[in-house]
């Protein structure tokens, strides 16, 4: 058996193995209530049938002006919250487990009204200055993350993702490049980690299920004020300290700036591999992993604990169906019995 397809335990979350469904953003509820609707329900369950171990939804909001569009999903009331758990119970049935992925975009918010982050500074030319957030706003935000976190434990959700990557309001606070404030969020490396400490209080408050968040370990930054690999590897080490289960290992995102080098199949592993020698828990990587040669090499020299598979779920359905066959696991069962030849 390979190890890409075998079973995994992730701070006592049982898989069935070990790709997972990374978070995508699909713009598809047309109402702008943050619910879900029968896109997800197909969207999702297509790929909990072709037998994904683990589904992480797209990124949903804690507050309307938290999203990153108003075509985002959202957990700040129970209406939402029903939605989930209609949606937890089909994926259970078609058997896979289900995660949801917390967010504030923080100044990334493109349709807020007044979009909030760190400091005063926009994510672009294209984006609104936003406003700096005061004490009381910090506090009501991570307030709003715990009790997102509650609705996402009513609903039955396998894991609660909190989002610190990609340019948005958690990622804002961690990074020196956009985090300007003098006060206790902001300056020091210490400072600047104390809402995530917090959202990730809150959350364990209201959800006793596995915690992971999304890092970004790169800016690609070029002012020399992004944070290093050791400045992030103590936020892991903090993060494991805090009872995180899984670092889910990405890059980019807080500003425009892209890679200073050539991009090329499974770039940003060297980044998860860096932080995985220096924290005990599990650590994930993403990004252009469609070779299930690469995933079951990244596994099997320990340069990971899970491969978050993206674009390659979207273009291809069957993936992991392929890959069994790409690697020689005849172990692994494609589908159910109802696309087997012999019910037809």
């Amino acid at each position: 058996m390979s190890l890409l397809l075998s079973k995994a335990n992730i701070g006592g979350l049982n898989l069935k193995n070990r790709v997972v469904m990374s978070p995508m953003c699909m713009y598809e509820v047309k109402n702008e209530d943050g619910i879900l609707t029968p896109f997800h329900f197909a969207h999702y369950g297509m790929r909990a049938i072709s037998q994904v171990g683990l589904i992480i939804t797209e990124s949903t909001a804690v507050e309307p002006d938290g999203r990153i569009t108003k075509n985002d999903l959202g957990l700040w009331n129970d209406q939402q919250a029903d939605k989930l758990k209609s949606l937890v119970n089909s994926i259970h049935y078609l058997g896979s487990k289900i995660g949801v992925q917390l967010n504030h975009a923080g100044r990334k918010a493109s349709d807020a009204d007044i979009p909030v982050a760190p400091s005063s500074f926009e994510f672009s030319d294209n984006y609104r200055t936003p406003n700096a957030l005061t004490i009381p706003q910090i506090q009501q935000i991570v307030e709003n993350f715990g009790k997102a976190a509650k609705r996402a434990a009513n609903a039955g959700a396998d894991m609660v993702e909190i989002h610190g990557a990609h340019g948005y309001l958690l990622h804002q606070f961690l990074s020196a490049v956009s985090n300007k404030r003098d006060d206790e969020y902001g300056g020091s490396l210490e400072k600047r980690y104390r809402i995530v400490r917090e959202v990730i209080e809150a959350v364990k408050s209201n959800y006793s299920g596995p915690i992971w968040i999304r890092l970004s370990l790169s800016d690609y930054d070029t002012t020399g004020t992004q944070n290093t690999m050791s400045d992030w590897q103590q936020i892991g080490r903090w993060l494991e300290a805090s009872g995180i289960d899984l670092i889910d290992a990405s890059t980019g995102g807080l500003t425009d700036a892209s890679p200073d080098f050539p991009v090329h199949d499974g770039y940003q592993t060297k980044f998860a591999t860096e932080m995985k020698q220096d924290v005990k828990i599990p650590v994930s990587t993403v990004g252009l992993l469609d070779n299930p040669g690469l995933c079951e090499y990244i596994l099997q020299n320990n340069q990971a604990d899970l491969i978050m598979e993206g674009r390659a779920l979207l273009r291809n359905t069957n993936w992991l169906s392929d890959a069994a066959k790409y690697l020689h696991d005849k172990n692994f069962k494609a589908f159910n019995d109802s696309y087997s030849r012999g019910q037809n």
